[in-house]
């Protein structure tokens, strides 16, 4: 098999993927169409999964955002667990990104509020709290994921996704003290 059957073969098998041109050079030296797989351009070519965050610090809630933003639609940033439980019943996200230490309502309460009150949104912690007791008290609450903020920019978006996904995610740190 040859690079241009090989290429083609390529394409078939890719062919529900989202193919976009490659951004340096679209012809081949054979005159073929180069494409790249874009797992972000596949993401945005789908309708957007909504994403509420809560933080009670401005500058976590704009790096959250900006892992985040470009691939799913940030539909809203409270600063306590009240806000959270409002802004959830009136903006019916896919999945929240919450902190546990929030002023008014903790996350964790917050959390187990909404899912007593049917909430269908996936759950993501991000905390800088490592101890055990803090993972199973937000997994019982009803979490699909916990990430240790530290971790967030490798661990953050495999969490959201796994979540999305129906799965589950720990930041690998924490396996150690579970």
């Amino acid at each position: 098999m040859n690079a241009g059957t090989q290429n083609r073969a390529f394409h078939l098998k890719h062919a529900s993927r989202a193919l976009v041109p490659a951004p340096e050079r679209n012809v081949s030296e054979s005159g073929a169409r180069v494409y790249l797989v874009s797992c972000v351009e596949r993401d945005s070519q789908m309708s957007k999964r909504r994403v509420l965050l809560a933080d009670d610090h401005p500058n976590m809630l704009r790096m959250v955002e900006t892992i985040l933003g470009s691939i799913f639609e940030v539909v809203g940033k409270v600063a306590d667990g009240k806000s959270l439980m409002e802004a959830a019943a009136k903006l019916n996200p896919d999945l929240i990104v919450t902190d546990i230490s929030m002023p008014i309502l903790n996350g964790i309460e917050a959390v187990k509020n909404l899912k007593e009150s049917s909430s269908r949104a996936k759950v993501v912690f991000l905390t800088v709290h490592t101890d055990n007791e803090f993972v199973k008290a937000c997994f019982e609450a009803g979490a699909s994921g916990y990430v240790l903020k530290p971790q967030m920019a490798t661990d953050l978006l495999l969490a959201v996704r796994a979540a999305l996904a129906g799965r589950s995610f720990t930041s690998p740190n924490l396996t150690s003290l579970n």
